[in-house]
């Protein structure tokens, strides 16, 4: 009986106390919104057919395939998720990606995987707003499971469209367009 009346008088003293406790403990930080760097994610938002011209040597002449990306905005605003369908060499290819900004690097940073990769590639870019291009770099495995980094660019047009460019370097080091891929979005 005893130990039945000093439980209970513990659970009121507690109980009692957790405002007091409460007003004490440090706030809580405000859930993230979107600000002006997450504009471009609104942009990149919707449906885009894709004009793929991938190099396969520095010099030769491109092959060329039709693609479709759509671009979904996520987490409040916070990232794009993006999903990209085609063919590459008359086989089927999908590409699943996903971008945010990070606002302790004050960069945007990103992940990408295909069905022609063995692995996840992460990427950090920043953004020129005078010149409207995002670029950046991303690392991670190719096709062989080698650990690669590549340049990337993205041109935003005046007209609506945007051109993604990605950079390989060749063995002495230059960088060369190794893929080029331009969007127009469905109305």
């Amino acid at each position: 009986m005893r130990s039945d009346r000093l439980l209970f008088l513990t659970l009121a003293a507690t109980v009692a106390a957790a405002p007091a406790v409460r007003a004490q403990a440090p706030a809580e930080p405000p859930m993230p919104k979107p600000g002006p760097e997450h504009e471009l994610f609104k942009q990149d938002a919707g449906t885009w057919d894709a004009t793929v011209e991938a190099w396969m040597a520095p010099g030769a002449p491109p092959t060329t395939s039709k693609a479709v990306e759509t671009n979904v905005l996520g987490c409040g605003g916070l990232c794009v998720v993006t999903d990209f369908k085609g063919d590459f060499g008359g086989m089927p290819f999908d590409g699943h990606g996903t971008s945010a900004y990070d606002s302790t690097k004050k960069k945007y940073v990103g992940s990408w995987t295909d069905s022609m990769s063995t692995g996840l590639m992460i990427g950090e870019s920043t953004y020129d707003p005078a010149k409207k291009v995002l670029t950046g770099y991303m690392e991670g495995p190719d096709m062989t499971g080698k650990v690669v980094k590549s340049k990337s660019v993205v041109e935003y047009k005046a007209d609506g469209s945007r051109v993604f460019t990605m950079y390989t370097k060749t063995p002495d080091g230059k960088e060369v367009a190794g893929m080029r891929i331009t969007y127009v979005k469905r109305k």
